[in-house]
């Protein structure tokens, strides 16, 4: 039996393990937990390691059992979790992606409202060819994990006479991204508000992604001329992102804590 928390940004559902209950298994346990018909079910498992000199540095491994740099949501959840069992309100956590500051704005029992600091962003406009579709217009975005936004004005986010899980799960897999890409469609409804949906390396179409808002928030900002604060909205709620020019993108947005316990190991590997 392993102990685990289950925690939710906007949808997007992580559990957390100590890293030292990983044994070295972590993606043979991040399938077996992530499993929604078999185990306790999540989009990913964060494991966090606790240093000596009272640091934090967290893993995560996607449901599929790949590791991915970061995820803006996950960390977020294991900010709060840190926040409801240890009372820290500002909380360094390293990862893979880098360095993550998170801010506790608002707390009330299990509910968290949180700012992250995501770092620079980098964004270059990219053209993909997707076999079958053609050419597919969009941006790369690094965000201490890969991304690729392409924008839509269609309200059920299709592109190029697809679904947008459809497209999504072809380019999430192109070879121009020999490691994978995170995928999303982003529709500007205003300078100041746009809207998105995720297709997620290693998961799929997920209800939110923190990296992935800050994404969409970025390509937006540079590429389609919108606000420096704005509203990001995804199938999970809206998350605010403020990315004054020369600093860092400050992502803000809420974390549950659903439940803790502990589940059986039966099932991994020796």
């Amino acid at each position: 039996m392993i102990p685990f928390v289950k925690a939710h940004a906007c949808g997007n559902d992580f559990l957390i393990v100590e890293e030292t209950l990983a044994s070295g298994k972590h993606a043979q346990m991040a399938r077996l937990l992530c499993s929604r018909n078999y185990s306790v079910g999540a989009d990913g498992v964060e494991f966090l390691a606790r240093k000596s000199d009272g640091s934090f540095f967290l893993r995560l491994f996607n449901a599929d059992g790949s590791e991915a740099e970061l995820s803006g949501n996950g960390t977020r959840c294991v900010a709060a979790w840190l926040g409801y069992s240890e009372g820290l309100r500002e909380t360094k956590m390293g990862t893979p992606g880098g360095e993550k500051i998170c801010r506790v704005i608002e707390c009330n029992e299990e509910h968290f409202l949180i700012e992250t600091s995501m770092g620079i962003p980098k964004v270059e406009e990219r053209i993909v060819r997707v076999e079958g579709v053609g050419d597919v217009a969009g941006a790369v975005v690094d965000v201490g994990n890969p991304h690729f936004v392409i924008f839509t004005n269609d309200e059920a986010f299709a592109s190029h006479g697809l679904a947008w899980e459809d497209l999504g799960a072809r380019v999430c897999t192109h070879p121009d991204f020999p490691k994978g890409t995170n995928v999303e469609f982003v529709r500007v409804i205003a300078p100041n508000e746009i809207a998105f949906r995720i297709y997620e390396r290693g998961v799929g179409p997920t209800q939110s992604s923190g990296t992935g808002t800050s994404a969409s928030s970025a390509a937006s900002i540079v590429l389609r001329g919108c606000n420096r604060t704005l509203e990001a909205s995804s199938l999970g709620g809206a998350q605010r992102v403020v990315w004054n020019e020369g600093e860092q993108l400050m992502l803000t947005g809420p974390a549950q804590i659903v439940c803790k316990g502990e589940v059986s190991l039966q099932g991994i590997e020796a």
